[in-house]
């Protein structure tokens, strides 16, 4: 089991303060297109995998940040939460957990996810190619697929952060904290803002 690193609490914090806006659970993750451009898009955070330091969310394979996840796993994601007036910037690796994906655990991991969304979520599993011109409206009128059996489309998207900047911007000065992973061990130091 892999120890949790120093910034789970204070984003722990942040989430626990900020729970009563749907938002502060949606981050900004930024990945690399193939033309070397960024590309930035708004995800929801589905928690942890469970003991670990790895943030958890849901893709669909067809989208164009599965084939940018595939040229570079480097990302990173940025999270404001508005009640605290807190930033976090985690750097770090992404990892796709497919239907293929040979690690039991892993594969146990991406059918539990799915089995916590909801019915319209998962709905949109069953969707058109999206990124593809528009079809007709009928294509998204779909019954909810099987909740215990993710869709082939539907990937587990796992982030282990590798570098965290926390700032605070509440108070004069502010706070602002550098966490760095270094030979699976984390590091703090306190930074100017």
């Amino acid at each position: 089991m892999t120890s949790l690193a120093p910034w789970r609490s204070p984003l722990a914090r942040a989430l626990h303060r900020n729970r009563s806006l749907v938002y502060a659970r949606y981050v900004q993750l930024a990945t690399v297109r193939q033309n070397g451009h960024p590309a930035n898009r708004t995800v929801v955070f589905r928690g942890f995998w469970a003991d670990t330091n790895q943030l958890r969310f849901v893709t669909d394979n067809r989208s164009e940040k599965v084939s940018e996840i595939t040229l570079s796993p480097w990302a990173e994601v940025c999270w404001y939460f508005p009640n605290t007036r807190e930033q976090f910037r985690l750097a770090g690796r992404l990892s796709l957990i497919s239907h293929n994906e040979p690690d039991s655990t892993l594969q146990k991991a991406r059918q539990q996810i799915w089995q916590e969304l909801s019915d319209a979520a998962r709905s949109q599993f069953a969707w058109a190619d999206p990124g593809m011109p528009r079809v007709d409206a009928a294509a998204f009128e779909v019954e909810p697929p099987d909740a215990q059996t993710p869709l082939v489309n539907f990937d587990l998207l796992l982030f282990d952060p590798h570098r965290v900047d926390h700032l605070e911007l509440r108070g004069n000065p502010q706070n602002r904290f550098i966490y760095s992973l270094v030979e699976n061990n984390w590091s703090q130091t306190e930074v100017n803002p």
